[in-house]
């Protein structure tokens, strides 16, 4: 899941633990009346209202309902024990210091009833042989005085707030996406530098901790508000954070600040000196400098972050878009209950299913204007709106062949050109295959939507929904196609290809091998090569491990789909408009 708030939120789930209302009060509309909408249709109005299409007394749509009961009940099983953070000693030890937990404190820099959008909240999920929840960090959007902020909050109670290399991975996303839309930067400092164990994979790269610090200085240099909050330990290069930012927070008491800590400076220098002596509160803003604001507790530390976005000068722009309070667009809600997405959704990715029945649920008023609708038809493309947006929306209904290759990239040219934010609901094993697909050009024609998603210039959001296999994912907008957010549903897979594919595969290369060499390989042998196969495929295609490693930015509840995508919208709707330039297109 990717979505928490605290007490003062507006719930709009009961069943699970940190999803909230995006967007309540005035702008809504109440459901339409559907009668309204038929009695239109027979004047011979085209409004494109998607029809209901699913069948409720189906067996499929009972065995999905049952088996995705059971897969969120073991998402809510993970969720409840990252919200647990380091555990209860941990959080015991952390209130003893008058401490307020990582997500209280964001939950207390939020405007009241709001929503935060948790990014990546299964992060270092099984990764390292000790649990890392949430890989250590807290990151995720939310509004202060009406303005999206990122928020990047150390946990103290999960090794001491250190870094993973999975930690450095989780914040250089944030900041990827911040810089991206132009979010202001909320650092809550709480850490104790790298972790020293795994100092080969933290620090030296490019892609390392030294990475944090530099896109700090890179967005300051932008006009993108860097604000740190110190509220615990800022150690040795964990110190630039609150050094570099435009503007910082001193806890008196808990927050430090200091390149070597204590026991550090005796060993080199021989002096002792306490911590807060050292580099406290009253040193670095009466003394050093290196802080601007002086904080008698945290709950006074927190308040003076929200008067500090309160006085950016982003704040003071009327009518900017991206603010929750500028943004006041009209929209319906879906006809149909986005619940029932749950029951869409299947586990079995051979089941088929048509991705409208997807649409109908997350768009307003479940209307959508389908593009090329009798061409290339495994492919829907159209426009809709969500939250009153504007978006084309690219779904997946069955394998891509030329016909579908070509419609997509035809239809991101549109969007391009026109500026509108690109939805992709990714259901998809690959591209057709044999002979005639190759004869006709598939790669040609895959190579043009290929091209189109790469150099497309709007904002992109990716959904897994299903299936995510091969080039597919990379036709539709991958993580390595650089969509603005990318989600994944509990029931999905994603990888090279399946597991009994790739079985296949390798059996028939490891029995030329085998009969290469003049040995006999038993059928026996065959099928438990086979299996072990499969079975890390199986592994690895696990959303869980897809989000681990963060090549998502979180699992989602499919119900929670339009809320997501609502939030993503509004922030990447800070986005300066660019552009497309596409390269050649293979004739």
């Amino acid at each position: 899941m990717l979505s928490f708030l605290g007490r003062r939120a507006v719930s709009a789930s009961k069943e699970l633990t940190g999803i909230h209302q995006w967007r309540t009060g005035a702008g809504t509309d109440s459901r339409p009346d559907p009668f309204r909408i038929f009695r239109g249709l027979q004047k011979g109005f085209c409004v494109g209202v998607l029809p209901d299409g699913v069948d409720r007394n189906s067996e499929a749509f009972s065995s999905n309902s049952i088996a995705m009961e059971g897969i969120l009940s073991e998402l809510r099983s993970h969720i409840k024990k990252v919200l647990a953070g380091g555990g209860e000693g941990a959080v015991k030890r952390n209130r003893s210091r008058n401490k307020l937990l990582p997500r209280e404190r964001i939950d207390r820099l939020l405007d009241p009833g709001s929503s935060f959008l948790e990014l990546s909240q299964l992060a270092g999920h099984e990764l390292y042989e000790e649990p890392l929840p949430s890989g250590g960090i807290i990151t995720g959007i939310g509004p202060i005085h009406g303005h999206l902020c990122m928020f990047m909050a150390n946990d103290p109670t999960v090794k001491g707030g250190t870094y993973y290399p999975i930690t450095i991975k989780k914040h250089l996303r944030a900041q990827e996406i911040a810089a991206r839309c132009r979010l202001p930067c909320i650092y809550l400092v709480d850490s104790g530098g790298a972790y020293l164990p795994k100092q080969a994979e933290v620090f030296p790269d490019k892609e390392n901790f030294g990475r944090v610090f530099y896109n700090e200085s890179v967005m300051s240099s932008e006009g993108i508000p860097q604000i740190a909050i110190v509220l615990g330990s800022c150690t040795a290069g964990g110190a630039y954070i609150p050094a570099m930012a435009d503007e910082s927070v001193m806890v008196k008491g808990n927050g430090t600040i200091f390149l070597a800590g204590p026991p550090l400076v005796k060993a080199a220098t021989g002096e002792e000196v306490s911590a807060e002596d050292l580099g406290g509160a009253t040193v670095h803003c009466n003394v050093s400098g290196v802080s601007d604001y002086f904080a008698q507790d945290e709950l006074h530390g927190l308040a003076i972050g929200r008067n500090i976005v309160k006085n950016l000068h982003m704040a003071a722009k009327q009518g900017m878009e991206g603010t929750f309070g500028s943004t006041n667009l009209q929209y319906k809600e879906p006809l149909y209950d986005i619940n029932e997405l749950r029951s869409i959704a299947p586990v079995d990715h051979k089941q088929q299913f048509d991705v409208r029945s997807i649409i109908a649920r997350i768009v307003d008023g479940s209307e959508f204007d389908e593009f090329k609708k009798q061409y290339g038809t495994t492919l829907v493309t159209g426009f809709a709106k969500i939250y009153g947006q504007t978006v084309g929306i690219i779904g997946n209904n069955g394998i891509l062949f030329n016909e579908s290759a070509l419609k997509g990239a035809h239809f991101i040219e549109l969007c391009s050109q026109r500026k509108i934010p690109l939805v992709f609901l990714q259901n998809i094993t690959g591209f057709m295959v044999g002979s005639r697909a190759e004869a006709n050009g598939i790669a040609k024609s895959g190579a043009k939507m290929v091209m189109a998603v790469s150099c497309a210039k709007v904002p992109k959001i990716t959904i897994i929904t299903g299936a995510s296999f091969g080039a597919g994912n990379y036709a539709m907008c991958g993580r390595a196609y650089s969509p603005d957010f990318m989600f994944i549903w509990p029931n999905a897979r994603i990888g090279i290809m399946g597991g009994a594919q790739a079985a296949g595969v390798l059996s028939q290369i490891e029995r030329a091998t085998k009969k290469r060499q003049g040995v006999k390989w038993t059928e026996e042998e065959e099928e438990a090569f086979k299996k072990k196969t499969v079975d890390a495929y199986e592994r690895e295609a696990n959303p869980y491990f897809s989000t681990a490693r963060l090549w998502d930015d979180g699992v989602i509840d499919p119900c929670d789909t339009r809320k997501v995508l609502g939030l993503c919208l509004s922030a990447a709707s800070n986005r300066p408009l660019e552009d497309t330039r596409f390269g050649v297109f293979r004739m």
